[in-house]
């Protein structure tokens, strides 16, 4: 084999470091795009937030020195005033500064400036027992094996394990026996919440029953029900629970409402989880019949270079401090541009977004129209996979509520017309459908599905269970009532 020299032309694709940064910048979450716009101001030089604030600011220093090297007069009001380093003695603050918010309980809302904490400590299931077992007089050997069996709860507040293992946990170095055990468990259930310590649904409800009052209606029929018949009750036998209670149809009513007011999860009531704020990117409204898209000017970060390093960059300087001043801009340059490719990327994907799904934002869900990644990128001239980043994690704000944009996004399923009707449009329909149900019979999936091939949506009885599972709708054995 010879070797030889051959010229070969082609032709490839390169991420520049550019496209690199605006691929990343547009999967950004608003979150997630508000830290990198952070760093990137703590690394650059270049970078500063434009406020709208420094041209007014400049006009007006230069009026200022303009009134100086004039001579002319210069009013009292227009001289900055400067804080004494010490007051009287005999003065307080607020009798020579006026405070820029003031609180008296005697004002309204519109008349004082409140202030939300929102980074309130969680409170746990656990600080909420222990704090109540504190303030019981208990020894120390109750004291412990009561803080084994708190630390044993699991979230919904129930005792998934057995007093032996309690007993094992707690080792050779107290003594106890397994009555002393129970004995604090149910001191333990005694406590706020009620029905706290359960080991299993039947013990919690008769621990919330116990502390109703005796006035309570029902209230002894409601104990026997979930003391003896709670399988019954959750196969929703109601003729054999009306033979076996003795009770009439509307009786039973009673005595199951009162049952269904007890909180079958305890552990949910003390729980405190930090309520997250979802800020949309982009918002849409209908102004003179017509729907209108535009960019929540709250998400987008507003740049700019800094003039005063700018300014100090010379061309004809090699040095070590211009290169890196002419790198730092070259990279402000480019960050800034990128985000406005986001920004314009962003509002073309959501207007074309809005434009398919006209019928969703005047009708509701019904409505919605098959639209799949391809359908987008092809109208817009762009890859399927931008289309993604794009999608992915934006939220936009609509008369109907607050959607992601993969919302809007779903598969479809051919009717008897020769058209496509979407899947979340199906599953509105199946939650209609069992919304308008007799609660006494309820709709099966096979009887959903008929209902819907009616109307021309031709879809299997398992296609029916999959949205009805994905929805968290009980199968119609479950979904039976009396009322």
């Amino acid at each position: 084999m010879k070797p030889s020299l051959q010229l070969r032309v082609s032709q490839n694709l390169a991420m520049t470091p550019q496209l690199q940064q605006a691929i990343r910048l547009l999967q950004l979450s608003n979150i997630e795009l508000q830290m990198e716009v952070q760093q990137a101001l703590e690394s650059n030089m270049m970078l500063e937030i434009d406020d709208g604030e420094d041209n007014e600011q400049t006009e007006q220093q230069s009026e200022e020195y303009r009134k100086v090297k004039s001579g002319d007069q210069i009013n009292e009001d227009d001289i900055p005033q400067v804080i004494p380093e010490e007051l009287p003695v005999d003065s307080v603050w607020e009798d020579v500064y006026d405070s820029s918010i003031s609180f008296s309980p005697g004002l309204n809302n519109n008349e004082a400036v409140f202030f939300e904490n929102q980074n309130l400590q969680e409170k746990s299931l656990r600080d909420h027992l222990l704090w109540q077992l504190n303030v019981i007089p208990v020894s120390e050997k109750d004291k412990a094996i009561a803080i084994t069996i708190i630390d044993a709860l699991d979230d919904d507040g129930y005792l998934s394990c057995k007093l032996e293992e309690i007993l094992d946990a707690l080792g050779d170095d107290i003594e106890v026996e397994l009555d002393e055990v129970e004995a604090v468990l149910n001191l333990i259930q005694a406590m706020e919440p009620a029905g706290v310590g359960a080991r299993n649904l039947q013990e919690c409800l008769i621990l919330q029953l116990n502390q109703c009052p005796a006035t309570t209606p029902w209230l002894d029929k409601a104990k026997e029900l979930v003391g003896r018949h709670l399988e019954l009750m959750a196969a929703h036998d109601f003729n054999q629970l009306m033979r076996r209670l003795k009770v009439t149809q509307k009786e039973l009513q009673e005595i199951i409402t009162l049952i269904q007011t007890m909180n079958p999860r305890p552990g949910t009531q003390v729980q405190s989880t930090q309520t997250e704020y979802v800020i949309p990117d982009v918002y849409v409204k209908k102004d003179m019949g017509m729907w209108k898209v535009e960019l929540n000017p709250d998400s987008i970060p507003h740049l700019k270079i800094n003039t005063s390093y700018a300014n100090m960059i010379r061309r004809a300087d090699n040095s070590t401090d211009n290169t890196s001043l002419k790198t730092h801009l070259q990279e402000a340059r480019w960050f800034i541009k990128s985000l406005q490719s986001r920004s314009e990327t962003l509002l073309r994907v959501a207007s074309c977004i809005v434009e398919r799904q006209r019928a969703f934002l005047e009708y509701g869900d019904e409505a919605m129209k098959p639209l799949v990644l391809h359908d987008v990128a092809e109208a817009l001239g762009m890859h399927e996979s931008t289309i993604s980043r794009v999608t992915t994690r934006k939220y936009l704000h609509t008369p109907r509520g607050i959607y992601e944009l993969k919302y809007f996004f779903s598969s479809h399923v051919n009717t008897n017309q020769g058209d496509a009707c979407s899947s979340t449009a199906i599953r509105a329909l199946i939650k209609k459908l069992i919304n308008e149900e007799p609660p006494q019979k309820p709709l099966s999936d096979n009887r959903i599905a008929e209902l819907l091939s009616a109307r021309g949506i031709q879809v299997a009885r398992r296609t029916v269970a999959k949205y009805r599972e994905a929805m968290a709708i009980p199968p119609s054995n479950e979904r039976k009532r009396l009322v």
